[in-house]
């Protein structure tokens, strides 16, 4: 597995042979394989549902971006120099805008939670009409249903801090506007934060608390993803009830989240990718939209917070982690 940027010179030479034997999959990840295994296992099993078995009949190059999503045009221009057969981009808006501008006819499968055709990355959802299709998984559009649902568990925070990634300003921009308009409509003050590092985040929690926030709300992000026991853990640290996307954060001692299922979109990008592979045109693959949404609460977590979670919203709640 490749770092970000690569080093196909040191592939050993059997390895290079067998990958021209078989069609080759170019892997854009937002960030790091540590944290990706779960992801990886339900893009593979999407694969497989096609027919496909990495190192079978097919070969995967892995680029992992970190979070540094500036470099994601670089290795976007490297994967179409090396003619990969399809690019997948799931749950990397940055690095599927890269792959965009750096080819228009090698296949991309994208997972993105922002609307594509407002994005930019295809004409429609049901005739995409261009080299890429994938998966809308709307973790941005259920920004005001996630913040209104924080505020029913600890309804006496009236100032919330909100994590911001500046990395992907486009994204930065729409989210910081959306979450001041949802907070207007629930009824508390905002106290935004932008961090992009790991270092950053760390500073980020000394700020909030400074500031004396009475809750947090981490934006949707794939680099804040791949460090979701740090953020768990620093909100544990320093009693703060805090709102995720996504229950991968939950399951690590992350309070609450409202979103929708990042392995099935995993999954589904792998099912697309399979596809491609086998022929099948991105133009006449619709955008497929997640119709599930779950609410998944942490009742240990909020015990050690010492919050009395509303019987109405655990009976609300797809699952509750005891």
């Amino acid at each position: 597995m490749l770092a970000l940027g690569g080093a196909a010179a040191a592939w050993p030479l059997a390895a290079r042979a067998q990958q021209q034997s078989m069609p080759v999959i170019g892997y854009l990840g937002s960030g790091s394989l540590e944290a990706s295994t779960p992801y990886l296992i339900a893009f593979r099993k999407g694969l497989s549902d096609s027919g496909f078995v990495e190192g079978r009949n097919v070969a995967i190059e892995y680029h992992w971006a970190e979070g540094h999503y500036e470099r994601m045009p670089e290795v976007a221009t490297d994967l179409v120099s090396r003619k990969v057969g399809v690019i997948a981009t799931p749950g990397n808006l940055p690095g599927t805008r890269a792959a965009k501008a750096a080819t228009s006819t090698i296949p991309i499968v994208f997972g993105v939670a922002e609307d594509p055709v407002k994005a930019g990355l295809v004409a429609s959802l049901n005739r995409p009409n261009g080299n890429a299709t994938g998966i809308n998984f709307f973790t941005g559009e259920l920004l005001a249903k996630r913040l209104a649902l924080l505020h029913e568990l600890v309804p006496s925070a009236k100032r919330v801090a909100v994590f911001i990634n500046r990395s992907d300003s486009p994204r930065a921009d729409v989210l910081r506007s959306d979450v001041q308009a949802a907070a207007r409509d629930v009824g508390v003050q905002l106290q935004i934060l932008e961090p992009s590092t790991t270092r950053e985040i760390d500073a980020a929690f000394a700020a909030l608390v400074r500031e004396r926030a009475e809750a947090l709300f981490v934006g949707p992000d794939g680099f804040y993803n791949t460090r979701r026991v740090q953020l768990a853990n620093m909100a544990a640290h320093h009693s703060i009830p805090t709102a995720f996307a996504v229950r991968e954060y939950v399951e690590v001692g992350g309070l609450m989240s409202y979103g929708t299922s990042l392995t099935d979109m995993y999954r589904e990008v792998g099912v697309y990718c399979g596809r491609i592979l086998k022929g099948a045109k991105p133009a006449d693959l619709p955008v497929l939209q997640s119709t599930k949404f779950e609410l998944v609460i942490n009742l240990q977590t909020a015990r050690m917070l010492g919050l009395d979670v509303p019987p109405t919203l655990l009976a609300r709640a797809d699952e509750v982690i005891e």
